[in-house]
């Protein structure tokens, strides 16, 4: 086919450089002006241009070969001109003409390039929140972009998480200390006297300074695909293991639709994400996660308590606004299945109204170049919340919402830059 397409070039170039010839030729130069013989010239590769400008790929092969003939012929031409004497009157034509000749092709040309480069670049796809680091296809990359979050079944073993488990419950009976944990009680059963170990604890957070559950933020399995959010130097930020208990009757069990940005005092939110991992089969009934598709593509919304009859767990914030009518999807996820999701993706989960408690760990991850930023405005209830627990539980009068941050953050992979 390019073949074809260089003979028919070729055909259209020689029958119009042959009829720009004669004319020339047959020009009583004498009676005309250098001008007009220019114009005369330059019309023929007007013509040629337009002939062969019927596709894009014969019009470059005019520009990068059919282009030196060009020069070439119109070169021996003056030459004949010359020896005839035909253009002694005008010693620098010949240099003008092909200079001029030569200056329009290489413009053409890099036209053509640059449309060709731009007409590329437009047929890939732009990425904006993943990175070609790690182990996501292009279909998942285009998943994630467009609706804020992935789930990639069957990530984690059970026997893995198993131990994970274990660990749990030993937390949970006094077994090991929990030094620089968060331990969290449902708020109906926080007074309760009748309730004791597993039963008795809802939440972990701050894992990050046991060994054991930090195994979970270092998986193999998990880091392959942080690497396509956050890139090579990776911060474990927040952790968490979630023992949602059966609902009371109070609702309480539930959690709010909030964005987990409005937790964090660290930026950039497009190099961040959590990795959240089922512990076993999780579906409506007992509260499984759910997510408004696409709202990572919008702004950090004003939260606050939700006004629920029932009451609300401590630091439950959730957004105040927000369309009811917005598409949901519920994520049913079986043991091991583990979603990634933006920090400004909108996101909660149901009550639980079976009789078990349902499990999973979790944790939030960060480029470790990112920067703290100032929490007011929108962030200033949850940061004054978050600040006065810790200096009650320190003593520590002076501690700043991004000092408690870096504490309980620490370094998976790479290099710790700021975070």
């Amino acid at each position: 086919m390019v073949i074809g397409q260089i003979i028919l070039i070729l055909i259209s170039y020689i029958s119009n450089t042959i009829q720009r010839i004669y004319l020339v030729l047959t020009y009583n130069i004498k009676k005309i002006s250098p001008l007009h013989l220019r114009v005369e010239i330059l019309s023929g590769e007007i013509t040629f241009i337009m002939t062969t400008f019927q596709n894009s790929l014969s019009f470059y092969i005019y520009a990068s070969i059919g282009g030196t003939l060009f020069r070439q012929i119109f070169k021996k031409l003056l030459k004949r001109m010359f020896r005839k004497n035909i253009l002694s009157n005008d010693k620098n034509f010949e240099f003008i003409i092909i200079t001029m000749s030569a200056q329009r092709l290489e413009t053409i040309g890099r036209h053509i390039r640059l449309s060709t480069q731009y007409k590329n670049e437009q047929q890939q796809p732009q990425y904006r929140y993943t990175l070609p680091n790690g182990n996501l296809t292009n279909e998942q990359r285009e998943f994630y972009e467009k609706n804020g979050f992935i789930v990639i079944r069957n990530l984690i073993s059970p026997e893995t998480l198993e131990q994970f488990n274990k660990r749990f419950q030993d937390i949970c009976t006094g077994k090991v200390p929990t030094f620089g944990m968060t331990i969290m009680k449902d708020i109906a059963i926080a007074k309760s006297e009748f309730v004791d170990g597993e039963k008795a604890i809802t939440k972990i957070q701050d894992f990050t300074l046991d060994d054991e559950l930090f195994q979970y933020c270092c998986l193999p399995e998990i880091i392959k695909y942080i690497e396509n959010f956050t890139g090579p130097n990776i911060m474990a930020m927040h952790t968490m293991l979630i023992n949602k208990p059966p609902d009371p009757g109070t609702q309480t069990s539930r959690h709010p639709l909030h964005q987990d940005l409005y937790y964090f005092p660290f930026r950039p939110a497009d190099r961040i994400v959590c990795a959240w991992t089922a512990m076993q089969h999780i579906h409506r009934d007992n509260g499984c996660l759910v997510v408004l598709p696409g709202t990572h593509k919008g702004e950090l919304l004003e939260h606050g308590y939700p006004k629920w009859e029932g009451g609300v767990n401590k630091m439950y914030h959730g957004i105040q606004k927000f369309d009811p009518n917005a598409e949901r999807i519920h994520l049913e996820m079986w043991t091991g299945d583990t979603v990634f999701f933006h920090p400004l993706l909108i996101h909660g989960s149901g009550t639980n109204r079976t009789e078990g408690f349902r499990k999973s760990i979790s944790c939030h991850y960060a480029d470790s170049a990112g920067e703290y930023v100032e929490c007011d405005g929108r962030q200033e209830l949850i940061s004054k919340e978050v600040t006065a627990v810790f200096k009650k539980r320190t003593g520590v009068e002076d501690a700043r919402f991004e000092d408690i941050w870096r504490i309980k953050s620490r370094l998976v992979q790479g290099e710790r830059i700021n975070l």
